[in-house]
């Protein structure tokens, strides 16, 4: 059983859906989904952001906390009916929905990374990382909508990480001063950026070159997922559409800021979301 500090914590997420999807890039259960899809894409959600709550503020033994969840989100697979109310909810989707244990492990094992790797020096270690926590959530979509294939989960990897990626980019500062960069080293070094300069009130000239570079390298990325809205049906064309539209509006909106993301919030724009979707769903060509 999980301590009660940690249920304290996380109380607020069954009723908190709204609030805390409007600071996300995307809509995590779109409202035209049907209700049953969307509660289990909540229960999902719900699970992952406990996690990295944990991961990111527990005031306790972040460790053995995380530690602590691993063992009772196991325990699922095991015919355990966990008592945190959070991963009681996941269990009726992991039954509901065939889900595979893996990716729920590789979630908790992102978090356990962050407590000890604070910084990546190549781009290909950050996409390391990225694997662990990201890539995972598109693999439990897929399963969720019982679509998933070898094909399709490469696809959705190379979205998932783009996704990550442009999230690290809007919050260099925030995660700067929770003593994490997330920008590869190598970069830092290529545009002679500091990471003193990270704790700026805006970006320097090097660090706006540096940010539109990583935006330009996420949106190939993102590219080159996008063929899997193409592949799926049903909701499920729809909900990961939601998913990658809201990344390329977070794309738009990151060069949109001339790459300043600490002098301003950069947040994707909801008709920009609303028209990147509408294309992939109508089968248009990215721009």
């Amino acid at each position: 059983m999980l301590d009660s500090a940690v249920d304290r914590q996380n109380s607020d997420l069954p009723v908190s859906w709204q609030q805390r999807e409007a600071g996300e890039n995307f809509p995590v259960a779109l409202r035209i989904l049907p209700r049953a899809d969307r509660e289990h894409l909540h229960a999902v959600y719900d699970y992952a952001r406990m996690v990295d709550e944990l991961g990111d503020s527990y005031e306790g033994d972040r460790v053995a906390v995380l530690e602590r969840v691993r063992e009772e989100t196991s325990g699922i697979w095991r015919g355990h009916v966990p008592d945190a109310p959070i991963l009681a909810v996941l269990a009726a989707t992991v039954a509901d929905c065939a889900l595979s244990e893996q990716p729920f492990l590789d979630l908790i094992e992102a978090n356990l990374q962050d407590q000890r790797v604070t910084r990546y020096a190549t781009f290909e270690e950050l996409v390391g990382y990225c694997r662990l926590s990201a890539d995972p959530v598109g693999r439990i979509v897929l399963e969720l909508f019982a679509q998933s294939t070898p094909e399709r989960v490469a696809l959705s990897d190379r979205v998932c990480t783009a996704l990550q990626i442009v999230e690290h980019l809007q919050d260099v500062g925030e995660d700067h001063a929770a003593g994490r960069v997330y920008l590869p080293q190598e970069s830092l070094a290529e545009h002679g950026v500091t990471e003193d300069e990270l704790a700026a009130d805006t970006a320097s000239a090097g660090l706006r070159a540096l940010i539109l570079a990583e935006t330009d390298r996420a949106e190939a990325m993102l590219h080159e997922g996008r063929p899997l809205v193409g592949q799926l049906r049903g909701w499920a064309r729809v909900a990961v559409a939601g998913f990658v539209a809201g990344g390329q509006a977070t794309v738009d909106a990151l060069r949109a800021s001339g790459g300043d993301v600490l002098g301003q919030t950069v947040k994707p724009g909801k008709l920009a979301t609303v028209r990147h979707a509408s294309g992939l769903l109508l089968g248009r060509r990215a721009a």
